[in-house]
């Protein structure tokens, strides 16, 4: 709904937001698992419409899932080899014959999978078949699987799920170092907030659809703590009042204190808090001056 989004080159970005609010839905339609209805999306100034997955690949657009899609019957390094011929050009024929310039592709593929894999201390692993590493090596495989497309803004949905708090530390570090070694963009899905505060510098909050906020970790969570104490506030009065007539309120305000329960979550505009909370002061106030 409205959605927009910008994302600077070099840039590490964080979408968040509550379970089903179309996080993991964007990250389809950027990749086009979904294809838009309306609306356009840009990479490098470049329309994307009409354009399947494997091309968008190949226009610089590569992702990681919430559930870890490696092969797992495969070695670690065919793994990586897998994402790097999505850039190899020889023939069918060249492949079937083993032509000269197919050794010389695979030679070339070898070494450069060695490469990345060294980057994330991973080059020992080669050999190993990739279901038979730990969570966390997974977890850095299917990353060096999508850099081994050379894309140029990276897609991690929800890469710190299911890690311990040492593997999320280490984490942290290889985005940024992915960051600054390739120099590309990437944009992160994550629950694990500390993470994001740390290492984003942009932020968009997302609800059923539609972002509610966006700015830096301390802009979204200055709103976030100033919601929490709007809150607060409003939990305090309605203490003080008779047990009747907090009944009667709490009952007015069933879908306000939701609004103020997303708020302390995903740090909602304040703005746009105080407006539903007063609003439904005010319907409150003339139901009793009525009553």
């Amino acid at each position: 709904n409205d959605f927009n989004l910008t994302i600077g080159r070099t840039e590490i970005a964080g979408l968040i937001g509550p379970n089903g609010a179309g996080k993991t839905t964007i990250f389809n339609l950027l990749t086009k698992v979904y294809q838009p209805t309306r609306g356009t999306i840009l990479l490098d100034g470049l329309d994307t419409s009409g354009k399947t997955t494997a091309q968008i690949n190949r226009m610089g657009i590569a992702r990681t899932f919430q559930n870890i899609r490696l092969f797992n019957n495969l070695s670690v390094e065919d793994n990586v080899k897998i994402g790097l011929h999505n850039q190899e050009r020889y023939s069918a024929i060249t492949g079937v014959l083993r032509l000269p310039w197919y050794w010389s592709r695979e030679k070339a593929a070898h070494e450069r999978a060695l490469e990345l894999l060294s980057l994330f201390g991973m080059a020992d692993l080669a050999d190993h078949q990739a279901g038979s590493l730990p969570y966390g090596a997974q977890r850095r495989l299917e990353i060096v699987r999508a850099l081994a497309t050379n894309p140029s803004l990276l897609l991690l949905d929800e890469p710190a799920a299911g890690m311990n708090p040492s593997e999320t530390a280490e984490l942290m570090e290889n985005i940024v170092k992915i960051r600054d070694t390739f120099q590309i963009a990437v944009m992160l899905i994550e629950h694990d907030m500390d993470l994001v505060m740390v290492i984003c510098e942009g932020i968009a909050v997302l609800n059923f659809g539609k972002i509610i906020a966006k700015g830096t970790p301390e802009q979204i969570q200055s709103s976030q703590e100033s919601a929490l104490d709007d809150r607060e506030a409003l939990q305090q009065a309605i203490d003080r009042l008779s047990p009747k007539l907090k009944t009667v309120v709490l009952l007015r305000f069933y879908e306000e204190m939701q609004l103020s329960e997303i708020a302390e979550i995903t740090g909602t505009n304040l703005s746009t808090v105080k407006s539903r909370l007063y609003k439904g002061l005010k319907k409150l106030r003339e139901s009793l001056q009525e009553g």
